[in-house]
Parts: C-alpha cells; sequence; structure tokens
C-alpha cells in the first residue's frame, strides 16, 4: 500500500511536530519557573483582596461618608449635561477603591524592604574586614599592612 504523503510532505510533517514539542517543552519550562508561579498567586490573593476593598469602602466607608453628606449611596449620584448622565458617585467609589488599595500596596512594600534591609545586615553585614592599613608610629600616616618601612619618615618598623 502506497502512503498518501510524499516523502518530502512527511518530512515536513515531522520538522513541524518537532518545533512543536520543542515550544510546548520550552512553555514548560516557563510556567513551572517560580516568578510565573509566584505571579500567578499574586494575582489570585490581589483579587480576593479586591473583593475585601470593594465590601469596605461600598459597606463601611460610603455609607459613613453618606451620613456626613446626606445620602447613604453613591452609585446613585449622577448630574446630567443635557442628555449624558456623568455617574459621579461611581466615580468616587472608585477614588476611594483606589486609594486604600495603592495605600496597603505601599504598607506591603514598605514591609517587604524593611525586612530585606534587616537579612542584609544580618551575619554577613556583621562580619568586618581585616584592616589593609595602619598607621606609622613615628610620623602618623596611613600605610601598607604589609610594609616594613614607612614611605613618609623611612623609620624602620
Amino acid at each position: 500500500m502506497k502512503s498518501v504523503f510524499s516523502n518530502e510532505i512527511r518530512k515536513r510533517m515531522m520538522s513541524n511536530m518537532k518545533k512543536r514539542g520543542k515550544i510546548i517543552g520550552e512553555f514548560k519550562e516557563f510556567a513551572l519557573k517560580g516568578n510565573v508561579i509566584d505571579l500567578a498567586v499574586g494575582i489570585l490573593v490581589g483579587s480576593a483582596f479586591q473583593g475585601i476593598v470593594n465590601s469596605l469602602v461600598k459597606d463601611v466607608i460610603t455609607p459613613f461618608i453618606g451620613l456626613i453628606g446626606g445620602s447613604l449611596n453613591f452609585a446613585d449620584r449622577v448630574f446630567w449635561m443635557g442628555s449624558a448622565k456623568i455617574a459621579y458617585g461611581s466615580f468616587i467609589t472608585a477614588v476611594i477603591n483606589f486609594l486604600i488599595m495603592a495605600f496597603v500596596i505601599f504598607l506591603l512594600v514598605k514591609g517587604i524592604n524593611k525586612i530585606k534591609t534587616l537579612s542584609l545586615l544580618g551575619p554577613k553585614q556583621v562580619e568586618e574586614k581585616a584592616p589593609t592599613t595602619k598607621k606609622c608610629p613615628f610620623c602618623i600616616s596611613e600605610i601598607s599592612i604589609e610594609a616594613s618601612r614607612c614611605p613618609h619618615c623611612t623609620s624602620v618598623l
């Protein structure tokens, strides 16, 4: 029985399959790196946190501000410019959400930077480097610690 595909077509198909396998392998390597997984976890935690912030703004902060302003629901706050409806209440709510998220992210980054600084100042930074210079006891000049004669006053050390 003769093959439907010519040898040239068969070679091209095999080459394409190898390329696809290589691309899939590269994708697996990329997807399973720590950075990508950390990013995915960060996005999931961030979206869950966004829900908490939305609830805080909608259920706690907005009603409190509404008591001062006279209305409990900012979403209904609109004004009309001709036939255009400007929903400034929704915008105010979005701004409050943004400010809370930005402040929390600021605090997180500040805390992470503090932890990094403390870990950098750990045992590695406590170790002092061995001195490379000393003072000549006769002329008080800085000289190499390995010197046996002062280059300034020529005293034997």
